[in-house]
């Protein structure tokens, strides 16, 4: 009797799922059908999120496309391509420009971000962290097939190929070629490997 009813709870706590996460999908630019977005997930901007189709995304989500910070003005674009698997807790944040290609995998506790407080050359270094201007040094990509380690940091301005493999706890701060593997704080490169011909997959060293 109490399986059934544990059964019964279930089902019901998937519909709600569902329902909620249908109405946070209507707050974005554009999301492909199939996609879902786990509770809790925090969404800001979703006027400059676009998402393809079967998003998956665990509970913890944040994702915050800002327009404005302080006295200054932005005007972000994040874009998550189609069949796009993201664990528990992770973190994307722009002022200008993310995409993430098709087939990406970010693990849990991931922390994509295309800016930062403060100035690239620290001429603000004497002011409280929280009064810095947002900066931005450029747009981030991760490319098709890409897969990103638990609790690794994508910094702004990289370019992670695709099929390429960021190793856990890494923090990127330069490209990562395709088809390779780094790890490591900085990321530097471990392997490269081969694409396999017939599939367009990654491969074997």
């Amino acid at each position: 009797m109490m399986r059934l009813l544990f059964k019964i709870i279930d089902r019901i706590d998937l519909y709600v799922e569902r329902a909620l996460s249908l109405w946070h999908r209507q707050r974005l630019a554009r999301c492909g059908a199939g996609a879902l977005i786990r509770k809790p997930r925090k969404i800001h901007g979703g006027q400059h999120i676009h998402v393809g189709v079967d998003f998956d995304a665990f509970p913890g989500l944040r994702i915050e496309a800002i327009d404005r910070h302080l006295d200054k003005r932005f005007t972000p674009r994040i874009e998550i391509g189609d069949r796009v698997s993201i664990n528990y807790d992770c973190h994307i944040g722009c002022v200008n420009k993310v995409i993430i290609g098709n087939d990406v995998l970010l693990a849990s506790r991931v922390y994509i971000s295309d800016h930062a407080h403060g100035a690239p050359d620290y001429r603000d270094i004497g002011t409280p962290p929280s009064l810095r201007k947002v900066y931005s040094k450029g747009p981030v990509v991760v490319e098709d097939g890409a897969w990103i380690g638990e609790g690794a940091c994508i910094l702004p301005g990289v370019r992670v190929g695709r099929h390429a493999i960021v190793g856990a706890n890494s923090v990127v701060t330069r490209d990562v070629p395709p088809f390779s593997i780094v790890g490591g704080c900085p990321a530097r490169l471990i392997k490269a490997l081969s694409p396999v011909a017939d599939s367009g997959a990654s491969t074997s060293p």
